[in-house]
């Protein structure tokens, strides 16, 4: 700003979003005029990888492609995860630019070549330098500022086919295209994507890849907002939804939206749901949606800045699913980093230590949704508490590496729902260990403050309550190893074991190793060592229980299901528990005479405890907050408690629209018992790798590079 600059280039980046003394700067100098260019990150082909500031709206974020305009493997992809769990994920990157083998200039002398993202942001910051350089120099100022340029590139690019938009934005810049929309630029506001087709795959992947259909939870869709007319700006009037043709009144639009746009960006989220009326429908729905945008009349004018931004809506709709196919994701009682430090579930994992890619069903979760759409299953997201969905529209209840408490009301619920309306749970648990957890404390050096886990891989006291009224509890062993199910090869990584499972389920147990330390926690009398050892050969880590009406599944571990560090993948273990819990299909392997218990198993020692040094009510969207159903669930329930709770307020008038003020409000840093046990019936073990100690210092901004990680640990 002291300088005049007109453009920035950060190859640079980190996952904390929420580090408010970086992010408020950036702020201030896009709302200063400077147009900031960023690299996404390397930390692809993961999802939900992307790096600040490069994914803040006002910032133009650069993924990258090599020379076949294939998109680099290094490439961070999104969604953002601000918005969870609640809303859903900005796309980003913005654009693409070369990034693999790069020439460039050494410090010194010569030239180097280099790969990354790293690279590829530079490239973008001097075609907008060269895109600056040909406006005349005394219309700059009214023309150009962070959204008009992103306006230029995103509405210029070319699209690359193959990469979905979550990978390549809107494409590679198109310097030419570019310059012929700034050539006669008038300030304007519009809407990053301007197209939703939801027809087209796999450009629009996910959304290309699930229809829409009647009693669904709403489809949540999170465009953005640019401005090019000031740095503030409003909406001016509710957006609204035009369909194209009647059999477009079966689509209910709601929106929210940013109260103040600023600094040059906002957000608009589309939560769409297909009426009751058209459950037997099938078919294309399209239309438009209109907004209009305004802003305090600049230096020498007299009246606002108006501008009419139209997104043009286009989905699929088909008749609704029978009950057995429909899946419910929790999304809610997921706790991601930041703003607390949630450590990663497998502890064989040294160079990352946080779970910081969302735990959604589209990042590190996005291959188990494409797995289950193949197989003929329909999955829906709940970001919202367990009373906020109707459990007679669904076969199963997926729960997998959960961290959140629950509410008293939502285990009543969950209980009335599995037992007397036939709902199927399944639960992946992790790794829960105090001791564990202690010495996994760091030192941050930017906030000059101890950092300690809120919990271990998954909460499994909170898990342990939900699932207290079917008599089934989870352990504090830390468990790996390899085991083979009717020649099904898995990976045990850094999982529980079950401790408690009720007679005429079916439970089983492998050989795993046990990490030593919590092994040392669950020591027997002297005169027991002999038999405890060769009883901890066997671990419980998968139990299966019919309930009532509805039926329930338990495994210890989600690493198998997570992309982030999988071994080996157990979608097929996951398949044939969505077949017994959603439509009673027993697999004869998993249910074989041999693993029902005919008495009760109960481990006669302690379970496992929270942590009391933990305030965990900053983190959680549970323990001292209201229950609440937000706006990703039905619209029906939309502010209530939800079904069974109170009066669902079907009656009652719901608004076109609802204002938010931001999309995630900052939460601050951290500052952050229980035993094992033997077993009774059936027998367990287990192993966690050495719990590394990480008390060096962390630096969260380094060079985006593909040689050169972003984090330094």
């Amino acid at each position: 700003m002291a300088t005049g600059m007109d453009v920035l280039n950060l190859s640079i980046g980190g996952p904390d979003y929420l580090d408010l003394p970086f992010v408020e700067k950036v702020w201030e100098l896009t709302a200063n005029n400077i147009i900031m260019v960023s690299a996404i990150g390397n930390d692809g082909p993961l999802y939900g990888t992307l790096n600040n500031p490069a994914d803040q709206s006002d910032v133009i974020g650069v993924g990258g492609i090599d020379y076949n305009n294939h998109i680099a493997s290094f490439s961070s992809r999104g969604m953002t995860t601000w918005e969870l769990p609640h809303g859903y994920g900005r796309v980003k990157p913005d654009v693409v630019a070369y990034s693999r083998d790069i020439m460039g200039s050494k410090t010194s002398t010569g030239c180097k070549t280099l790969s990354g993202t790293s690279v590829a942001s530079p490239v973008v910051a001097g075609a907008v330098c060269l895109l600056v350089s040909v406006i005349p120099e005394d219309k700059r100022k009214s023309i150009l500022n962070p959204a008009s340029m992103k306006q230029a590139l995103v509405e210029g690019a070319s699209k690359l086919v193959g990469p979905n938009i979550y990978e390549q934005g809107a494409g590679k810049p198109d310097l030419w295209q570019s310059y012929e929309i700034l050539k006669n630029y008038q300030p304007r506001a519009s809407v990053f994507p301007n197209m939703l087709d939801f027809t087209d795959c796999p450009y629009f992947w996910p959304f290309c890849r699930q229809p829409l259909y009647a009693g669904a939870m709403p489809v949540v869709f999170n465009a953005t907002i640019l401005n090019g007319m000031g740095v503030i700006g409003y909406v001016k009037d509710p957006p609204v939804w035009q369909p194209s043709e009647d059999v477009g009144n079966l689509l209910t639009v709601h929106f929210t939206y940013s109260d103040t746009i600023w600094p040059w960006t906002g957000y608009l989220a589309l939560h769409m749901q297909v009426k009751d009326e058209g459950s037997q429908f099938s078919g294309i729905i399209s239309g438009n949606v209109t907004l209009s945008i305004y802003s305090p009349a600049a230096e020498g004018e007299s009246s606002p800045r108006s501008s009419t931004c139209v997104l043009y809506l286009k989905v699929r709709v088909v008749q609704t699913p029978v009950r057995s196919r429909r899946i419910l994701w929790d999304q809610f009682h997921n706790i991601k980093y930041p703003s607390g430090y949630v450590p990663r579930d497998s502890l064989n994992v040294n160079n990352d230590i946080l779970d910081w890619h969302g735990d959604h069903l589209h990042t590190n979760f996005h291959i188990l949704f494409n797995m289950l759409r193949d197989a003929g299953y329909y999955i829906e997201t709940l970001g919202s508490p367990l009373t906020c969905f109707d459990a007679s529209n669904y076969g199963t209840l997926l729960m997998v590496d959960l961290e959140d408490e629950y509410f008293s009301e939502e285990i009543q619920k969950l209980r009335d729902d599995v037992v007397h309306k036939g709902l199927g749970l399944a639960v992946f648990a992790e790794w829960y260990h105090v001791d564990t957890m202690v010495k996994m404390t760091f030192f941050d050096e930017n906030t000059r403050s101890w950092w300690s886990p809120l919990t271990g891989g998954a909460n499994i006291p909170a898990l342990n309550e939900l699932l207290a009224p079917f008599g089934i509890a989870f352990g504090d062993k830390i468990l790996s190893g390899d085991f083979s199910i009717n020649g099904e090869q898995s990976h045990y990584a850094s999982g529980t074991d079950i401790v408690q499972f009720p007679a005429g389920g079916f439970l089983h147990g492998f050989e795993l190793q046990e990490d030593p330390k919590t092994a040392q926690n669950s020591s027997t009398p002297d005169t027991q060592n002999s038999q405890s050892q060769e009883k901890s050969k066997l671990s419980s880590i998968l139990g299966m229980l019919e309930a009532g009406e509805g039926r329930i599944a338990v495994y210890g571990d989600s690493n198998c299901l997570d992309s982030s560090h999988m071994v080996t993948n157990c979608y097929w273990l996951l398949r044939k528990i969505v077949e017994f819990a959603g439509n009673g299909l027993r697999d004869p392997v998993l249910f074989s005479e041999a693993t029902r218990l005919k008495f009760p198993v109960f481990e006669n020692t302690q379970k496992p405890l929270r942590r009391p040094d933990v305030n965990f009510s900053m983190f959680s969207s549970v323990i001292g907050k209201e229950l609440i159903c937000h706006q990703d669930s039905r619209f029906e329930v939309w502010g209530t408690k939800g079904y069974g709770i109170q009066p669902t307020g079907t009656t009652r008038k719901l608004p076109e629209y609802q204002k938010n003020e931001v999309s995630s409000s900052p939460n601050r840093l951290i500052k952050s018992s229980y035993k094992r046990q033997d077993e009774a019936g059936l027998q367990k073990s287990i192993l966690a790798p050495s719990a590394n100690k990480f008390d060096d210092k962390r630096d969260y901004f380094g060079f985006i590079s593909h040689e050169e990680h972003c984090w330094v640990i």
